[in-house]
Parts: C-alpha cells; structure tokens; sequence
C-alpha cells in the first residue's frame, strides 16, 4: 500500500499536511454535538483517532445503557477524525456511509471509540471503529464500525450550508 507500512497490524500512514494535528482537532473542536456529550480525544496519530466518552445518565436509552446513537456517533467521529489525519491541507471531509454492528451493550464508565485508517484514497477512505465499554478497569468490545469518508478537495473550511 503507498504511502503506508505495516508494524504489529496498524499500518502507518504519512500525511499530505504538515499541520495534520492542528487541523484534525480543529475539525473535531469544531463538532458541538461531540463537546455536548463530552467526548474528547484521547489518542491522535495519522490515520488514528481514539475518542473517550464517561458515562453519563442523560445520554442513556430505557434500560440505562449508554444510547446506541451516542455509541455510534463516537464510532463516526473516530472514523473521520483518523481520516482527517490524511487529508491536505485545503480538503474538508464528510462521512458517506457506514455500518455498525451493537455486539454488547454499552454498559461501563467510560467508552472508548479507535478509529483506524483501513485504506485511504484520493477521494473515499475506508475506516473503522473498535468500541469498548470500561468497567473496574476492564475494557469489553461492544460494537465496532466501517465506514466510508469522503475527501472534498478545496472545502477545508466546510461549515453548514455555506459549503
């Protein structure tokens, strides 16, 4: 694969923008639903993005596990953000499409979402998204993602309608 080598399964990528981190916690800064659940990032690499997010119980479903749609958005973002790792510097990024499968339910103190690049592309980058659940110290797959983002050359500064 260009541009990307292989140690211990994680391939490494290298990024087409110097200010790589700047801009993929500007784009993450950016996401006022991730600041209003609380996640943050906790891990940031080209081609990776590893999201935390505590357990709160005004983001829970009927049986108080943490919401599915709360789980999957992390899984998302952690997706674009390891994407966004590779884009240059004037490109923006959306998500595509993706799918997530619920394996266990989300029940822990803390959630944690690692996004990896999979494969990047000029245009459509595939990722994924392993979530853990962490209880007592002890971190449980609950769900994991794959997802297709898109690189929009010339829309870096993306933002609502106005892109």
């Amino acid at each position: 694969m260009a541009g990307a080598s292989s140690r211990e399964g994680v391939a490494r990528f290298e990024p087409r923008n110097p200010a790589w981190e700047k801009k993929s916690r500007e784009i993450f800064e950016r996401q006022s639903y991730m600041r209003m659940i609380g996640a943050r990032i906790a891990l940031l690499a080209p081609g990776i993005c590893d999201l935390e997010l505590p357990y709160r119980d005004d983001l829970c479903q009927q049986n108080v596990f943490l919401h599915g749609g709360v789980i999957a958005s992390i899984a998302d973002t952690s997706c674009g953000i390891a994407s966004s790792t590779l884009l240059s510097p004037e490109a923006g990024i959306l998500s595509v499409e993706f799918k997530y499968n619920m394996m266990a339910p989300a029940a822990g103190e803390l959630f944690v979402a690692r996004g990896r690049v999979i494969r990047p592309g000029r245009t459509l980058t595939i990722a994924e998204s392993a979530v853990f659940a962490v209880k007592d110290g002890v971190e449980n797959e609950i769900g994991r993602m794959l997802a297709t983002m898109m690189f929009l050359e010339g829309k870096g500064g993306m933002q609502g309608a106005a892109a």
